[in-house]
């Protein structure tokens, strides 16, 4: 009797296990099917086809190169926001800098202190926020999006949240942010044709 409930309940786990696991499934292929569907002449929808070897975090590539429009310094975006922008194209081919990407510096926005930052890859999952004011009033959850002053980025794209904040500069304040968009759990993405 204790063996068959055991049992049971193991079934019973797994079967909760596996309507959770297509549950998240079936949002995330809503939201591919969202991005496939709403390519347009603003945005280049594409797949995800590889990422840098040894170092996911760094660069996707991408299935549209420059036979599809795409050129270096495009915004891409994914589900929840900001990823980062095409560095180079071959003709069916594109490659992505990640926000994750010790490359990667991009001017950012926080609305509810209503200043500039500057956000830069460090090559983890958190890329740092510079506040160039040691007096900046930055808390944990602040809302970080690109910024409208921004030379490379269309304005007002969402970007994630302030993770952590590090007080221990003397002229900067410094910040781990949380990006809204998981470049390692993207497949399908948007090439921004929008000009700055």
């Amino acid at each position: 009797q204790f063996q068959k409930e055991v049992i049971l309940e193991s079934i019973e786990q797994e079967s909760l296990v596996k309507l959770n696991l297509l549950k998240k499934d079936n949002k995330r292929l809503r939201e591919i099917l969202y991005l496939r569907e709403s390519s347009n002449k603003d945005a280049i929808s594409a797949a995800v086809i590889s990422r840098k070897t040894g170092s996911w975090w760094r660069q996707i590539i991408l299935n549209k190169g420059s036979k599809d429009g795409v050129e270096i310094g495009s915004t891409v975006v994914g589900p929840g926001g900001l990823l980062g922008r095409v560095n180079s194209t071959s003709l069916f081919t594109s490659s992505v800098t990640l926000l994750t990407s010790p490359e990667s510096k991009v001017g950012v926005w926080l609305d509810r202190i209503q200043m500039n930052g500057l956000l830069v890859g460090v090559g983890d999952d958190y890329p740092s926020l510079i506040l160039f004011s040691k007096n900046t009033d930055i808390k944990v959850g602040d809302f970080v999006s690109s910024s409208p002053a921004s030379t490379l980025l269309p304005p007002n794209i969402p970007i994630g949240i302030v993770h952590s904040v590090d007080e221990q500069f003397k002229s900067t304040k410094t910040a781990k942010i949380s990006l809204l968009a998981k470049p390692h759990a993207i497949d399908w993405v948007q090439i921004l044709k929008e000009k700055i």
